[in-house]
């Protein structure tokens, strides 16, 4: 995607949807800001049971503790004791988990303890057969619970083996058991449908078209923000996770790639391949990537031994190689800065497609052909990029939608950091120039923790929050702000995080309350003074 804006001037830039939103001030939706307090919570010991509630952050965790907010099931629960209902009386899970930008992702009254999808592919945007099999443990006794499913047809759902009653609501699934389901109890919900590969929808902002992509021999996925529920019946919302078995059925003659370790690759009747992959840890709904193709895969070795899988269209090997193999050295060069990489193997998934975008699918980063056949700082960028988000968005998973900024400006910064020790854009003057348009994002989509849905992937969520890191360096010092960074990706990993809790954690490290200074950088419709740059001015806003 070679832009300058979001009114679509060309440019020679950078294709993934981050690093080609250039510094041009782009305008989008308007939505107006308010300064407001960061939201207040109390610590919390961690329920494996429970979701984390995207709409609260808690404070940094003390020594030996954890932090976790409430459950959307909480709120649930809570209404049914209202109503004078006990803890036990079955009753309805949410239908949301209670996000404000996207209220009905995410459902509440259990939590996803497996999925797996059994997809038999049969041709390029041809509908095929398939099966979900949701593994859970209820939060609350219910009487009926929402899974998110969008399109597809569906055949038949069962609870434990047992039929239930299943309706579509939007994009909403409502299943209701034979028989409640008592709070605490493992279930297992089975949804047989036949799955549409045709499925896509848009979005004006960086995302454009998102679900299933098709590719000249196959498809691939590219889910974020919540496509998971055209692919699959889903607990979909990036603070939740779950791992994955896949089990894809494929024709002679092409291959299924997924998440994690390929497991078995079993013949079956007629010539026909089933490709069974384990996702080897937890993976939120819009990082699950599965792609099936005429592919070569690519094995090779990173730091420590690190499994490095890539995975490529026929023709396209020797054409990429240079720029595939110059990952080693950028896990290397991130190890250095955020610690040691926090899975089990990494790789790139070449997409032969004219999918505009990259994406940090979980273990393998999708990342369009045309990214890996142009010039070398502009593709080492896009794959530092979403390496980065291997620390900081797959691992430490956001909260609610508007922790993007955690996510997105991290990888951001990152790119833009080791850009400029080779030979790419000088970070300064990036960030000088992304401080010149920052109330004019600002205005037009949200400041970096406080966005607009329609705003939430413009750029204010790119380099707009790449800019509050920048400034985080520039007040505590280079030294103090390597020490957040791999204290942030440690102390979360594997966890859901937000806002508050990078503010409180910042703090303890650096040893000053820092949110009094964060604060009007992450809210508000203007941009503090820049911490050592008095000369950096902020350019007028242009209402539309």
């Amino acid at each position: 995607m070679d832009i300058t804006s979001e009114r679509g001037r060309v440019h020679r830039g950078i294709r993934t949807r981050r690093a080609a939103l250039a510094l041009t001030g782009a305008v989008g939706v308007a939505g107006a800001a308010v300064l407001v307090a960061l939201p207040r919570t109390e610590h919390r010991t961690p329920a494996p049971a429970r979701h984390p509630a995207p709409g609260a952050s808690a404070g940094a965790p003390s020594s030996g503790a954890s932090a976790s907010g409430a459950s959307a099931s909480d709120a649930s629960a809570s209404d049914a004791s209202a109503s004078g209902a006990g803890a036990d009386t079955p009753s309805p899970g949410a239908r949301g988990i209670g996000d404000p930008l996207l209220p009905l992702d995410g459902n509440g009254g259990y939590t996803v303890r497996r999925y797996t999808l059994a997809l038999d592919w049969r041709a390029p945007s041809t509908p095929f057969p398939a099966t979900a099999t949701v593994s859970a443990t209820a939060t609350q006794a219910l009487s009926r619970f929402d899974l998110d499913f969008a399109g597809n047809t569906l055949h038949t759902v069962t609870v434990d083996g047992t039929p239930a009653k299943a309706v579509r609501d939007g994009d909403e699934l409502v299943v209701t058991p034979a028989r409640p389901v008592p709070r605490g109890r493992a279930f297992t919900v089975r949804v047989a449908y036949t799955a549409d590969p045709t499925q896509r929808r848009h979005r004006d902002d960086a995302i454009q078209d998102y679900g299933w992509v098709p590719t000249p021999d196959g498809t691939l996925l590219s889910l974020q923000p919540d496509g998971a529920k055209m692919v699959f019946p889903a607990d979909d919302h990036p603070s939740v996770r779950a791992p994955f078995t896949f089990r894809i059925t494929t024709p002679a003659g092409l291959t299924a790639v997924a998440n994690g370790r390929l497991v078995e690759r079993v013949r079956q009747p007629g010539g026909r391949v089933r490709w069974t992959y384990d996702s080897e840890e937890p993976v939120a709904t819009q990082l699950v990537q599965l792609a099936i193709g005429k592919f070569d895969v690519v094995q090779s070795k990173g730091p420590r031994g690190l499994p490095v899988r890539d995975v490529v269209p026929d023709g396209l090997v020797g054409d990429t190689e240079a720029y595939r193999s110059l990952t080693p050295g950028h896990l290397a060069w991130l190890e250095q800065r955020l610690g040691p990489y926090p899975f089990r193997r990494y790789g790139v998934l070449v997409g032969d497609t004219d999918l505009p975008v990259a994406l940090e699918t979980q273990s393998l980063s999708v990342v369009p052909s045309a990214d890996l056949l142009g010039d070398r700082i502009d593709a080492e960028r896009n794959l530092v990029h979403e390496l980065t988000h291997h620390w900081t968005g797959d691992s430490v998973a956001i909260r609610r939608w508007s922790d993007l900024w955690l996510s997105e400006g991290h990888a951001r910064f990152y790119e833009l950091l080791y850009g400029d020790t080779r030979g790419g854009p000088d970070l300064e003057g990036m960030m000088r120039s992304a401080y010149a348009h920052h109330d004019q994002w600002r205005h037009d989509d949200g400041a970096p923790a406080e966005p607009t849905e329609p705003g939430l992937f413009r750029q204010m969520r790119y380099d707009g929050s790449a800019l509050v890191l920048y400034a985080l360096r520039e007040k505590v010092g280079e030294e103090t702000f390597q020490r957040i960074e791999r204290s942030w990706v440690s102390t979360y990993r594997g966890r859901a995080a937000g806002t508050r809790d990078f503010v409180g954690l910042a703090s303890a490290v650096a040893g000053e309350d820092l949110t009094a200074f964060l604060t009007p950088w992450l809210y508000g419709p203007h941009t503090p003074p820049m911490p050592g740059h008095p000369d950096w001015q902020v350019d007028p806003v242009e209402e539309d």
